[in-house]
């Protein structure tokens, strides 16, 4: 079973091979030599490195006391999330899911060997608890794909120990530098060994330069949510807080800029990838929706005072909430190793590399990216105005919910323009975001009544007291009454300071 560390970290480089006295950093009482341990560590990519592309080391090590299989993802400069999983022979199942959107059919292969000879020292406080252990590595790498060389370096490494304040680093890093150590230049022995190692004819390619035309706008953003749907995958199959609903939206963004500037990207090409960028977002949905409509349900029953509530009205909003959710969790697993689902990955990939831009594209950015954006203002606009005449009931719920999802529509074209418009395209981002929250109230609404119907209907089959359902009802009905009174007048707010928003 693998299990996740968070691993708080910095790497130093040193002219020196041995580690400098540390017993005069702040708050430590004791420098703990640990010895020496010799770690054997083969790292694992595929033939073009997407793994290092992405700053991902997968690793098979022996030596020291954790040895075994170790996949780390970045966090943040310094931050890396650590699944590590039991020593065997090949690589485990649940590790190999965590890397599939970014090898998909790829082969993971034998990069890079590190050895490591790791002198150790323990920095302990007054009751001997650990805060961080310190390192010195000499390191030998050696390429194993063809034309690979090898490299040898010392590098001094300090890892924060678990749970422990990261203030505490930089007092070590405070007497590291007083002794002559420096900062390291490389994130990783991983990517230090691969520059080191790599044959003299491969060449790293340049970086996508700054956004020029309206076309490079529209595809940086394009970029920026491919990129999220490949991170964010390994943090759905680990069932991380808010992932599936991170990634869901950024299905919906991808979809929403392909119908936004169909003026710049060609549709006949982009709206077959839209379909299946619709199915991805419905797939992520089914459990999210249920988990989205039992936190509001369980809030308002809280809220609820015990001498109303009628039977066993909580228990059987926790059986309806976890009935799926384990089915659920496995179907969605599946369909993240679907090879539709792998499919529409190398498309986006292959639309990115290969961009199906038409002739305005080229143009300056400025009036195509603001006449995209005016327009899906404009449509948001003409709904929300049908919805604020239309009789209460039915017809104004579905012309409310249209209206909520072109808002979405518009947010995200105006975020897709804020490098190219500035502040007006903020400040529409903003605006568009709370009338969304707006509107999303009155359809969480619609979607709470119609669970709350469907749970009366059971629970009076089972004869028990339906009384709490209804009053639940009743008030999530006075809370879509609310929004729509509330509308009007926030819509003519909108419409108001709207003339410094949309872009001529």
């Amino acid at each position: 079973m693998a299990e996740t560390k968070r691993e708080v970290e910095r790497k130093y480089e040193s002219d020196e091979s041995r580690l400098p006295d540390l017993t005069g950093v702040a708050g430590v009482a004791a420098v703990l030599d640990k010895g020496v341990a010799h770690l054997d560590a083969t790292y694992y990519d595929t033939a073009d490195e997407r793994l290092a592309a992405s700053s991902v080391t997968l690793r098979r090590r022996t030596g020291g006391s954790d040895a075994g299989w170790h996949l780390k993802f970045p966090v943040a400069p310094g931050v890396r999330d650590e699944i590590q999983a039991p020593l065997s022979d090949t690589l485990p199942g649940d590790l190999a899911g965590l890397v599939r959107s970014r090898v998909r059919d790829g082969e993971l292969l034998p990069v890079v060997r590190l050895r490591s000879d790791r002198d150790v020292r323990h920095l302990v406080d007054a009751d001997g608890r650990l805060l961080a252990e310190v390192s010195a590595d000499a390191v030998r790498a050696d390429r194993l794909t063809a034309g690979g060389g090898e490299a040898q370096w010392t590098e001094i490494e300090v890892e924060l120990a678990d749970g422990g304040d990261p203030a505490f680093l930089d007092k070590v890093e405070k007497r590291l530098r007083k002794a002559g150590v420096r900062p390291s230049a490389s994130a990783s022995k991983l990517a230090r060994a691969l520059a080191e190692t790599a044959p003299h004819q491969q060449r790293t390619s340049a970086p996508a330069g700054k956004p020029v035309t309206a076309g490079d706008h529209v595809l940086a953003y394009v970029r920026a949510q491919r990129d999220a749907l490949v991170e964010l995958d390994p943090a759905v199959r680990r069932d991380a807080e808010d992932s599936v609903h991170s990634m869901r939206v950024a299905t919906r963004r991808l979809r929403s800029t392909f119908k936004s500037y169909g003026e710049l990207l060609d549709r006949t090409v982009t709206d077959p990838v839209g379909d299946e960028l619709k199915w991805l977002a419905g797939e992520l949905g089914l459990d999210r929706d249920r988990e989205v409509l039992t936190e509001r349900l369980t809030a308002a029953l809280d809220e609820v005072p015990a001498t109303l509530v009628r039977g066993p009205v909580a228990e059987r909003l926790h059986t309806w909430a976890s009935a799926e959710h384990g089915g659920a969790r496995g179907r969605l697993i599946g369909v993240l190793d679907s090879r539709r689902y792998l499919a529409l990955l190398d498309t986006l990939d292959a639309l990115i590399a290969d961009p199906p831009l038409k002739k305005a594209a080229g143009k300056k950015p400025h009036k195509k990216i603001a006449k995209a954006v005016t327009r899906d203002f404009r449509k948001v606009a003409g709904l929300v105005e049908r919805a604020v005449e239309l009789e209460p009931g039915t017809d104004r719920d579905v012309a409310i919910h249209e209206a909520r999802k072109k808002t979405k529509r518009a947010r995200y074209a105006a975020e897709a323009a804020r490098p190219a418009l500035g502040k007006p395209a903020k400040d529409l981002v903003k605006t568009m975001k709370a009338l969304q929250n707006l509107l999303g109230e009155h359809q969480d609404s619609v979607m709470a009544r119609q669970a709350l119907r469907e749970l009366s209907a059971v629970a009076h089959a089972a004869g028990e007291n339906t009384f709490t359902y209804g009053l639940l009802h009743e008030r999530e009905e006075q809370r879509a009454v609310r929004v729509e009174t509330e509308l009007p007048g926030f819509w003519d707010g909108i419409k108001d300071a709207a003339a410094g928003l949309i872009f001529r």
